[in-house]
């Protein structure tokens, strides 16, 4: 009982002691004003050359990080003080254990647990904090490098895939759950030919390096390969949307907020039914396909966990390439050799290579712990690989036992791309979020996203135009949009 008292009469102290502590937070809260006027004053009062809106937010960024700091420096005292009632408590109860003593070894070791728990707390609640402030650096920085330009609304279900033509005229590509795929005017962002030649959901979809064809993959078992012939119409001033939002609308969005689509957009333009060629040899959905360099040659990749070449022309099955050991989930091919590389759940990815037309060799990358969802190639001999498990690995072809580089996220990663001028990856997420880090994992910036801009539910694909004057990074969603992005990238990487 009197063990039981003494608990008691701590805890109404520890109770005491946060009350206070909150009070004195509230109270430093309110006077915060008071504080932070007379050096307003003075630094207004200052000659400089910085516009006035930006000197404010600048101002007003340094009395947050004080607040912040001030913050810390009291939960800092607060938990000094509680480590020492701690310790004073643990001294007066190894005393009077069984009526022995406990030796000061044992005493020691005791309290020095005790307080490695309360400095641990110390250490995470610091860097929760310090973080929240490096975030808000970020966020600023990200809103003035990474514009929203243009939304490509118009499917009727979500959109898996996109991709931009590599030949004149550059157009938007995007592959939908709804069965169809849609080329859009990038500047205006019109609708310009619908195909709906599956009866299955459009799963990927890739241009050709020369001619203008598509190559679609669907859950019908197929893939298409359909020519298309488009006007671009007259482009329309871009609307600034850069200043549409603060950093208070940085705010989460419900997944029912999705864009309002008033009648079929696409129902205006031509509509492709019939393909040139349909590759048939799958006996599951086909989830991604792609053009071997040249263009002559095309792969896919099933959930029947194969991956096929074909030969474009005739329609042949060229190769079968077996060996992994669940659905394959993205293929995708080199920019400038013959080779494969595809990916699948069973937590691996194989690099395929065609260079010799005689043989064909086969790699296998272990390294990541749940599903690979896609990887890719840069230039020169890296691959880089997005699962899952939540972590993005840079490899080196030549060097296959670990990576060379490693990024840890807070969500599972989607079909990630390279801009292989500038070595920058986009990682899109099923958080919604889009991230951009650099070949050796710093991050770069986060895209924008707030109740007025940005995707509302999981971003399936990233597609980097490198040569675009208006939009150089396309995103798209299972909330049925795409989005062309303006993304400064001489200020990003100075920002590195």
């Amino acid at each position: 009982m009197p063990t039981e008292s003494g608990s008691c009469s701590t805890a109404r102290q520890a109770k005491q002691k946060r009350k206070s502590h909150s009070l004195s937070i509230r109270r430093t809260n309110s006077s915060e004003q008071e504080r932070t006027g007379l050096p307003r004053e003075m630094l207004e009062g200052q000659d400089s050359k910085l516009p006035s809106a930006v000197r404010s937010t600048l101002l007003e960024l340094f009395g947050q990080i004080e607040r912040e700091f001030e913050n810390l420096y009291i939960e800092n005292l607060e938990l000094r003080r509680e480590i020492d009632t701690l310790n004073d408590r643990l001294a007066a109860e190894g005393q009077a254990i069984d009526g022995a003593e406990l030796s000061k070894g044992q005493l020691k070791t005791k309290a020095s647990h005790s307080t490695s728990q309360l400095s641990q707390k110390l250490k995470t609640t610091y860097k929760a904090s310090t973080s929240k402030i490096v975030s808000s650096f970020k966020t600023t920085t990200s809103r003035a490098i990474c514009q929203l330009v243009k939304e490509y609304i118009g499917h009727r279900d979500g959109i898996w895939d996109v991709s931009v033509a590599r030949t004149q005229p550059v157009v938007l590509g995007t592959a939908s759950a709804d069965h169809t795929a849609l080329l859009w005017s990038i500047e205006t962002g019109k609708c310009l030919v619908k195909y709906a030649g599956h009866v299955g959901s459009v799963n990927s979809i890739k241009f050709h390096p020369s001619e203008q064809l598509a190559l679609t993959a669907s859950g019908d078992q197929t893939a298409h390969i359909w020519r298309y012939v488009v006007q671009l119409p007259t482009p329309q001033p871009v609307a600034d949307t850069s200043q549409q939002i603060s950093g208070e609308d940085e705010i989460e969005c419900s997944d029912k907020d999705e864009p309002d689509v008033d009648g079929d957009v696409s129902s205006d333009c031509p509509t492709i039914r019939v393909p040139l060629t349909s590759l048939k040899s799958h006996q599951g959905v086909v989830i991604a396909a792609d053009w071997l360099v040249g263009g002559k040659q095309a792969v896919t990749a099933s959930w029947d966990r194969t991956a096929n070449l074909y030969d474009v022309e005739t329609s042949e099955l060229v190769h079968s390439l077996t060996g992994h050991d669940q659905e394959l989930t993205h293929c995708c091919t080199h920019p400038t050799q013959r080779l494969v590389v595809t990916s699948s759940r069973d937590t691996t990815f194989r690099l395929w290579d065609f260079r010799d037309p005689s043989i064909h060799s086969v790699n296998v990358f272990q390294g990541h712990t749940d599903t690979v969802t896609s990887a890719v190639f840069t230039v020169g001999d890296n691959v880089v690989s997005g699962s899952d498990d939540r972590t993005v690995k840079v490899w080196d072809l030549k060097n296959m036992r670990s990576p060379i580089a490693t990024i840890r996220t807070d969500s599972a990663i989607n079909r990630i791309n390279v801009c292989v001028g500038q070595k920058i990856i986009a990682l899109p997420h099923d958080n919604r979020q889009v991230r951009l880090f650099d070949m050796s994992g710093v991050r770069l910036a986060r895209l924008p996203r707030s109740s007025r801009q940005g995707h509302r539910r999981m971003v399936c694909c990233s597609a980097w135009s490198e040569d675009h004057p208006i939009c150089n990074l396309f995103t798209c969603g299972f909330d049925r949009q795409a989005i062309g992005w303006n993304i400064n990238i001489p200020a990003l990487l100075q920002e590195k």
